[in-house]
């Protein structure tokens, strides 16, 4: 099987699918790894290293594509910015492609994918069951955006983390509220920890409290239904009700600390409003919100996607594509989270996909000139 790794063209995004490490693995395997020129150097993997793998080097797109059998990214097909041709164009009709792919709202690639008898696996839909956390690519990528997302509360905040004992007095440490123990949220807490802040931690699921006093914080407490949850583990989306009771308990917290870090995401969904405008105007003055929900609509109601602003005297920082800011050890967690699901697909050469396994068909998105996955179809 010819395997096609391109180089990212989304603007800003310097992770690359896969890197050398993982190309021998599947040069064993009997497959061909093709490599974009470049591909790797946004995340510091230079094509000597890839050939030195044992993969070829592709001089341009169109030699990429060309006979390519599997197409692995990170970005999902986006319009190519020289060659004018949109990259699932470029996949050759009947291939598979494997990588991030946002189906609901990149309806225009489905579409295509669809046309061209694409068989797509997204890693979003990936289940969330224990066979599957070696691919789990979500809860990798929210690794690394909860560990930055602490680094951009600290170069913005206007003091210092932990507490210290100096001739010139003590000085107590920053108290961080983070709103929302996922995966993004456990790592928030622990970074803060080990910078020496005081850590708070809110979310509605009463199972995740161990799990956040394991790391030192303490847990922000308020009276919730029983069904928070969905079977995947996954934040379920509340009434207004119950994201009042939210916001309440929330706001009795927040003119106590000096950072916020928001992570709370339902999938599919709109980001909840846990913070409003005026719960920020409480806020101490010098404050700082980093919104990790931010391109989900935001869990502040003053997030702006993409900008670092101020609106009554607080930091509000919306950052995108977190997980591209670190880009080494974010491809390297994405690298083996892929490399493991496509060698669940194709164990064996010659071996097609095993479209009754569960991992297999809760990720398939199209096949055979149909939508298959049920979420999708449904939504478009």
């Amino acid at each position: 099987m010819r395997i096609a790794i391109p180089r990212e063209v989304v603007a800003g995004e310097t992770r690359v699918a896969i890197i050398p490490e993982m190309i021998p693995l599947l040069v064993r395997d009997k497959h061909q790894v093709v490599v974009e020129t470049g591909a790797g150097l946004g995340a510091g993997f230079s094509d000597d290293e890839y050939v030195e793998a044992g993969a070829v080097i592709a001089s341009e797109p169109q030699a990429l594509y060309e006979g390519a059998d599997l197409v692995v990214k990170v970005q999902p097909p986006m319009p190519h910015p020289a060659l004018k041709r949109h990259e699932a164009e470029m996949i050759p009709e009947g291939a598979t492609y494997a990588g991030f792919l946002a189906p609901l709202a990149n309806r225009d690639v489905v579409k295509m994918f669809v046309a061209r008898r694409i068989t797509s696996f997204s890693v979003e839909y990936i289940p969330r069951i224990t066979r599957a956390q070696s691919m789990d690519v979500l809860s990798s990528m929210s690794t690394v955006a909860g560990y930055k997302a602490v680094l951009l509360a600290a170069g913005r905040m206007r003091k210092m983390i932990p507490l210290l004992m100096t001739a010139a007095g003590t000085i107590p440490p920053a108290t961080f509220l983070i709103l929302g123990a996922g995966v993004s949220g456990l790592q928030a807490i622990a970074t803060a920890k080990r910078l020496g802040a005081k850590v708070e931690a809110f979310d509605p699921r009463p199972s995740v409290r161990e799990q956040v006093k394991s790391l030192g914080a303490s847990f922000v407490e308020m009276e919730v239904p029983e069904n928070v949850e969905t079977s995947g583990g996954y934040a379920k989306e509340q009434s207004a009700e119950f994201l009042r009771k939210e916001q309440e308990a929330i706001r009795n917290r927040l003119p106590k600390v000096d950072v916020v870090i928001s992570t709370a995401q339902v999938f599919g969904k709109r980001a909840p409003l846990l913070v409003t405008e005026e719960m920020v105007r409480e806020m101490r003055p010098g404050s700082v919100i980093v919104d990790l929900a931010a391109e989900q609509g935001g869990n502040c109601e003053l997030t702006k996607a993409g900008e670092t602003i101020e609106r009554h005297g607080v930091w509000i920082i919306g950052p995108v594509n977190l997980a591209a800011s670190v880009p080494v050890d974010a491809s390297r967690m994405y690298s083996k989270n892929i490399t493991t699901l496509m060698k669940l697909l194709f164990p064996k050469p010659g071996v097609k996909p095993d479209f009754t396994d569960e991992i297999v068909k809760g990720c398939c998105i199209t096949r055979e000139g149909e939508i298959v996955n049920e979420q999708v179809r449904n939504a478009l």
